[in-house]
């Protein structure tokens, strides 16, 4: 087939797939957990404010939502995905092999990565160091050999630490968050063995096995894509660690209470100035093919990049986002309206 005849082809299925597409008058949302309440907020407002309907959000993680985003064109697919981490090479790759060839990233603030337990526990003061030691798969052993984890207290590990036993509950392998985690977090700790370190420079994908894999023996507990369910298991037992996103915490402040790590706490201020170590930038990702043939994507982007909900003053701040710069700001806003001036 020619490339001028090939050409023809695409450009048919595309118009096909937009009719399917127009066909629904809803836009529909996957995607991050973390991003989700920033999301719903902004579709509220945009569902209350414009003549569209409410925007449809499924919390599904970011890898899930990757997913279902890039699974490909038209009314049955996805026109947004939240996102706690940026979309990766493969994912990209599975988007166009699927006829999802044109994306727009929007980066839409920060946000940090806690460690909570109970307000009815103590506060934990902890390392990265020791968030590895603790949650790692394998760990060296005093002669710097790597084992399988052998702490189960977190006195183990170091007197300072509680005596009692490890148990954390965190999200999922496909979640941004549990990404994010593993590379700030326990990658952060990981680092610091020199031997360990070596092995980036001598077999990156040792290194980065050794240094991102979680135990598996029931201390750390894969509680799903449900935050306010970790809320409720932390409040049920003291002794309990949860990881998840600072908007969590911040909207939760009344029962549970972030580990200070590295001696920082998981203030705004901190993540702000990215003092405090576990903290990351959220995104969402467009389907191109679809502005123009769902109503309304244009307007909900405008809305999510207005000032008055992502700004220093925004109403997503009381959910618990950290701005951008304003600079930041200006120029994902600048991207959003090339798609309009696109369309």
């Amino acid at each position: 087939m020619s490339l001028k005849k090939t050409l023809a082809v695409a450009a048919l299925a595309s118009v096909v797939a937009a009719g399917a597409a127009e066909a629904r008058d809803q836009i529909r949302i996957v995607g991050s957990s973390t991003v989700y309440p920033f999301a719903t907020a902004v579709a509220e407002t945009f569902g209350k404010t414009t003549n569209f309907k409410t925007p449809i959000i499924e919390s599904t993680g970011s890898g899930g939502g990757f997913k279902l985003f890039c699974a490909g064109v038209g009314e049955e697919h996805a026109d947004i995905t939240n996102a706690s981490r940026a979309v990766k090479k493969s994912e990209i790759e599975r988007c166009a092999e699927n006829g999802v060839k044109e994306i727009t990233e929007v980066k839409v603030g920060y946000d940090g990565i806690v460690m909570a337990n109970s307000k009815s526990g103590k506060r934990m003061e902890i390392t990265r160091k020791q968030i590895f030691l603790a949650l790692a798969k394998d760990v060296p052993n005093a002669e710097g050999k790597l084992v399988a984890n052998p702490y189960q207290k977190w006195s183990d590990i170091d007197p300072s630490l509680p005596d009692f036993k490890i148990e954390v509950l965190g999200p999922p392998p496909t979640s941004g968050t549990r990404d994010a985690f593993a590379e700030l977090a326990l990658e952060g700790g990981c680092k610091q063995f020199p031997d360990i370190k070596a092995l980036k420079k001598s077999d990156k994908k040792k290194y980065k096995a050794v240094c991102h894999s979680v135990r598996e023996d029931g201390a750390y507990i894969d509680a799903g894509e449900n935050d306010n369910l970790i809320i409720q298991k932390l409040n049920a037992n003291p002794d309990a660690f949860g990881v998840f996103g600072f908007s969590f915490l911040d909207q939760n402040s009344d029962t549970v209470q972030g580990s200070l790590i590295d001696g920082k706490e998981p203030l705004f201020e901190a993540i702000a100035d990215g003092s405090y170590p576990v903290s990351r930038p959220l995104f969402f990702y467009v389907k191109n093919a679809h502005i123009g043939s769902v109503p309304g994507i244009l307007e909900y982007l405008a809305e999510f990049t207005n000032d008055k909900a992502w700004g220093d003053e925004g109403y997503l701040t009381d959910k618990g986002l950290i701005p951008m710069p304003t600079e930041e700001r200006a120029k994902y806003k600048a991207a959003v309206q090339a798609l309009g001036a696109g369309s």
